[in-house]
């Protein structure tokens, strides 16, 4: 099996690599952060691409087609973007959010459709998010996106069925890890309560009080991806706890 796991360097990303790999799997990562790439596990194929490069993307799936084609692609770039309300957001900021989030997936989609058309087979895993079924107070462009990728996924298992290929979406719930801690700060100036409380009420709002882990998260790519879900297409599924209230509170 032949996986590409886009923003796979670091967090949910890496996780959906390192279980892809446990299986097996001959996985490659791409992501911006050099840094990050240089910390990956040796045997890794491992490039800097930018998600919202197209001709960089269209290199990077000209290569992996030279060396065999593609079975799964978990397309997981993504941003938080900003944490503030729809009045007080700058277009730049709501673009930048936008475009990772969502024209990430779309070219990433884009190029991987013929690889698996040609194969007869494949499964594409999109990261969307449970801002993207509920939507979300003072997180406007990023929600926006995440609905926006649940119609990319829905119009994909559409398009791509017919040729043996499934896609579906994964939403992860509040999933602990540094991007967060971000979102975490700048609520919490927002709201003028502290991590902590803003933590607690992210816990609050699902019905199994918690939070959920990268690995969770990787741990549902891996199933899309293999052989015990191939019946499984154009499905929003959640990993979250349960979340029953958007709006996180104390």
């Amino acid at each position: 099996m032949r996986v590409l796991v886009t923003a796979g360097a670091s967090g949910i990303g890496r996780a959906m690599a390192e279980g892809f790999v446990a299986t097996g799997a001959e996985v490659w990562v791409s992501d911006v952060d050099r840094d990050a790439l240089a910390a990956l596990p040796d045997g890794w194929n491992a490039r800097q691409v930018d998600a919202t490069d197209e001709v960089a993307m269209r290199a990077l799936f000209a290569e992996i087609a030279q060396a065999g084609g593609l079975d799964v692609l978990c397309a997981n770039a993504g941003v938080a973007g900003p944490t503030a309300l729809v009045e007080d957001i700058q277009l730049e900021d709501w673009r930048a959010c936008v475009s990772v989030n969502l024209e990430g997936a779309f070219l990433a989609a884009k190029y991987a459709a013929p690889l698996m058309k040609a194969a007869g087979q494949g499964s594409i895993v999109l990261t969307s998010s449970t801002a993207g079924i509920y939507g979300y107070p003072n997180r406007a462009p990023y929600a926006a996106a995440k609905w926006a990728v649940i119609g990319l996924m829905k119009t994909l298992a559409m398009e791509l069925g017919p040729f043996g290929i499934r896609a579906n979406a994964i939403c992860p719930g509040a999933v602990e890890g540094p991007r967060m801690e971000g979102v975490l700060a700048r609520e919490a100036a927002l709201k003028g309560m502290s991590r902590d409380a803003v933590h607690e009420g992210y816990a609050a709002g699902t019905s199994m009080r918690t939070w959920v882990t990268a690995e969770d998260v990787a741990n549902m790519a891996v199933f899309l991806g293999s052989e015990a879900s191939r019946r499984i297409s154009g499905q929003v599924i959640a990993v979250d706890g349960h979340t029953e209230n958007p709006d996180p509170k104390v």
